[in-house]
C-alpha cells in the first residue's frame, strides 16, 4: 500500500490548522487516473481553501491544490497510459477533491491534458491556474478584437500577483504598451522589468479616471481585483475597448453605469478557468509552449510541502509578489 505526504487542512475551534500527514493511495477518491505529483503551485483560491473560508471548501480535513503536474502510476482510459506526463487544473480539483498539494491524487481523466511538448514540469506549475487564467483573459481580449495586440495600450491590476505579473509579460510579449497598476511602491521596478511601461498606483488611476465615464486611455484591460477598481477601468476604456475580469480580490461588487457600453461599445468579458472545456484550456497550455513562451525563472521561488503553511499566510495578507512553485519530489 503507497504511502505518502500531503498537506492537509482541518477546522480547529476559531481557524484552520495546517499539518504534514502521511496518507494511503486508498484515502483517494475514485477517478480514472492516479497520478504522482511532481510538482504544483500556490493560487489565491488555495490560500482561501487551506484557511477554511466560506464557500470554497465544504468538507475538512481536506488536501487544498487546485494544480497538479506529474506522472500517470494507473489508467482506466485508452488515452492515458502509466508514464504519461498531464497536468491537471482547475475542476474539482484542490476543492473537494483531494488536491495537489499531496504527492498523489486521484481524478478522471476528462481533467487531465497531456504536458505539451516544449513545456516543462516546472514551466507547467511555475504558470499554473494564474497563468491559465492571464491566458484566457488575454486570449479572450485578441478575440474580441479581433485583431492582433501589438500596438494597443493595455492595462493590468493586480499586477504583482500571479495573474496580473503573467498578464504583464504576456501583453508585453505580444507588443502591447502595458501600464501596471499596484498597491506595492517597492514592486515598481520589478514590473518595468517584466515589461511593463508605465506603473502606477491605485491612487493614482484613480486620478486618471472618473466616473461614470472618464478619459478614453486603454484599449483593453486584464482586471483581478474588481470592486472600485474594475469600475475605474470601465470608465477609462477607449472606444471598442473591453476588460477581461477575473477575480474579486477588491470584492464582489462594483459600480457602473451604462453609458461606456453604450457611448463607446465597451465591453465586460468574463474569465472562468476552472470549468472551462478541457480543449479551451489545451490551447492556451500549448500557446505557452511555443509563440506565447515565457521566462519566468526570475518571478518564481521554489517551496516545499513544509515551506507551503508561510506562503499561504503572506498570500491572505496580500504580499504575494510572483508566483510560488511547490515541489513535492
Amino acid at each position: 500500500m503507497t504511502k505518502f505526504k500531503a498537506l492537509e487542512s482541518s477546522k480547529g475551534e476559531n481557524q484552520n490548522t495546517l499539518t504534514i500527514v502521511e496518507r494511503s493511495i486508498n484515502d483517494l477518491p475514485e477517478g480514472d487516473l492516479l497520478v504522482k505529483v511532481n510538482y504544483s503551485s500556490l493560487n489565491y483560491k488555495d490560500a482561501l481553501s487551506a484557511s477554511g473560508s466560506p464557500g470554497v471548501t465544504r468538507n475538512y480535513p481536506h488536501t487544498p491544490g487546485i494544480d497538479a503536474v506529474g506522472n500517470v502510476q494507473e489508467s482506466n482510459k485508452p488515452n492515458f497510459k502509466e508514464g504519461d506526463t498531464v497536468i491537471v487544473t482547475g475542476y474539482d480539483l484542490g476543492m473537494d477533491t483531494s488536491g495537489g498539494f499531496g504527492q498523489y491524487i486521484r481524478v478522471p481523466a476528462d481533467w487531465a491534458i497531456s504536458l505539451p511538448s516544449g513545456l516543462s514540469e516546472v514551466e507547467a506549475m511555475s504558470l499554473g491556474t494564474a497563468g491559465l487564467t492571464a491566458g484566457l483573459s488575454i486570449k479572450a481580449l485578441e478575440d474580441y478584437a479581433n485583431q492582433k495586440l501589438e500596438g494597443l495600450k493595455s492595462i493590468v491590476t493586480g499586477s504583482t500577483g500571479g495573474v496580473g505579473s503573467i498578464a504583464v509579460m504576456l501583453l508585453s510579449k505580444l507588443g502591447s504598451e502595458v501600464t501596471a497598476v499596484t498597491g506595492k511602491d517597492a514592486e515598481h521596478s520589478m514590473l518595468q522589468k517584466l515589461g511593463a511601461s508605465e506603473v502606477i498606483s491605485r491612487d493614482e488611476l484613480a486620478e486618471m479616471s472618473r466616473l461614470p465615464m472618464g478619459k478614453p486611455l486603454w484599449d483593453m484591460g486584464v482586471d483581478v481585483v474588481s470592486g472600485s477598481v474594475l469600475s475605474l477601468l470601465l470608465a477609462s476604456l477607449r472606444p471598442g475597448g473591453a476588460v477581461a475580469c477575473s477575480g474579486l480580490v477588491g470584492g464582489p461588487s462594483f459600480e457602473s453605469s451604462i453609458f461606456p457600453f453604450i457611448l463607446r461599445g465597451n465591453a465586460l468579458l468574463g474569465i472562468d478557468s476552472v470549468e472551462i472545456p478541457l480543449g479551451n484550456k489545451k490551447e492556451v497550455w500549448e500557446n505557452f509552449a511555443s509563440d506565447w513562451k515565457l521566462d519566468l525563472s526570475d518571478l518564481v521561488r521554489e517551496v516545499s510541502l513544509e515551506g507551503l503553511e508561510t506562503e499561504i499566510n503572506t498570500i491572505l495578507k496580500g504580499g504575494q509578489v510572483g508566483r510560488v512553485l511547490v515541489n513535492l519530489n
